[in-house]
């Protein structure tokens, strides 16, 4: 995903040495307004967030006021393999909170190299994309003048639609850590002059289909573009109800996804005589075929599931898939 990052703006070619002005006063009401920040970590990042026995992260809680939950570690942000921190609370807990977990993140980076100097790192922050047009700014004055005053650099990703039901995009921060603090405080109080940030406050961690966990660490796998080939007596369910043909129509032979699922998650996937996966393709619309016992993704025991119709219907019956693993998943676990 980083490499599709719109290169929006870059710091300044030659910041000097500063330090960061006091931040912006919101309003009184701002500040005491509930708000939350979601940003990116690795999962050896993340164990070094929640500390051994959860000890870090509760003095963290306890020094900022702010609460700080993690996704779990098979919930990643999509064409990513990363967790998601969400701190939430009132501006400065949040901002307070931030600065903890990336001072101490920063603490280890040190610890691992001799140079004295305040290395310039990334922190990629989690916005809606609905949000996003106020950090950027007409004609993208708003962002400009955050570069300006923050010194770090700041690039906004574009929207991806190759992910069913993702509204969020990344923005992400390179600087010293004053720098990037400076940053964040100047996003977190312009994102909290938007009605619209606040309702996506509950939004759930997991995103539709970024589910590994089902795999034993093989992720599922894409097999794109291709035309549904399954054997003659493989399961076949859609629209039109369990087995039986289907309409051939262009656009269901143009659009195909393969995904992989753990064999003995198939039975989740499917349901008692064919009921969850006839239920996926009557919402949907999408074909769906699942391959014969034995019949594997190549180098894994995943069963072939085959997913043919429009992008929207094959994203959606992806999601629906992957929450049926998720459960399936879950329920091995517990």
């Amino acid at each position: 995903m980083e490499s599709t990052e719109s290169s929006y703006m870059s710091s300044p070619e030659a910041p000097r040495k500063r330090s960061p002005p006091p931040p912006k006063s919101p309003t009184s009401d701002s500040m005491e307004k509930a708000t939350y920040m979601k940003f990116l970590v690795s999962n050896a990042a993340a164990g070094s967030v929640i500390g051994k026995g959860g000890s870090t992260i509760t003095d963290f809680q306890s020094q900022s006021g702010a609460r700080i939950q993690l996704s779990r570690n098979h919930e990643f942000f999509p064409g990513t393999t990363d967790r998601i921190i969400m701190i939430s609370g009132t501006i400065n807990d949040v901002l307070k909170a931030v600065e903890l977990i990336l001072a101490k993140l920063l603490s280890e980076l040190h610890a691992e190299g001799s140079d004295d100097v305040e290395p310039k790192t990334k922190v990629r922050l989690v916005v809606p994309n609905s949000s996003c047009g106020g950090i950027i700014g007409k004609g993208g004055s708003t962002i400009k003048s955050f570069i300006e005053e923050s010194h770090a650099g700041i690039k906004i990703s574009p929207q991806d639609n190759s992910y069913y039901g993702l509204n969020d995009r990344l923005v992400t921060l390179v600087g010293t850590l004053d720098e990037q603090m400076l940053a964040i405080d100047l996003i977190l109080s312009k994102l909290s002059e938007d009605p619209h940030y606040y309702q996506s406050m509950n939004a759930p961690f997991s995103y539709p289909g970024v589910f590994f966990s089902g795999f034993h660490g093989t992720p599922y796998t894409y097999v794109l573009p291709s035309v549904a080939t399954a054997p003659q007596n493989a399961m076949s369910y859609g629209t039109n109800g369990a087995g039986g043909k289907f309409q051939n129509n262009k656009e269901d032979r143009s659009n195909s996804m393969t995904i992989g699922v753990a064999d003995g998650h198939i039975g989740f996937v499917v349901g008692r005589g064919g009921r969850n996966i006839m239920e996926i393709g009557q919402v949907t619309g999408a074909r769906i075929k699942i391959s014969d016992r034995g019949d594997f993704v190549t180098g894994t025991t995943n069963r072939k599931v085959t997913i043919t119709g429009s992008h929207r219907a094959i994203r959606a019956a992806e999601s629906m898939i992957m929450q049926k693993v998720a459960y399936a998943s879950e329920r091995v676990i517990d």
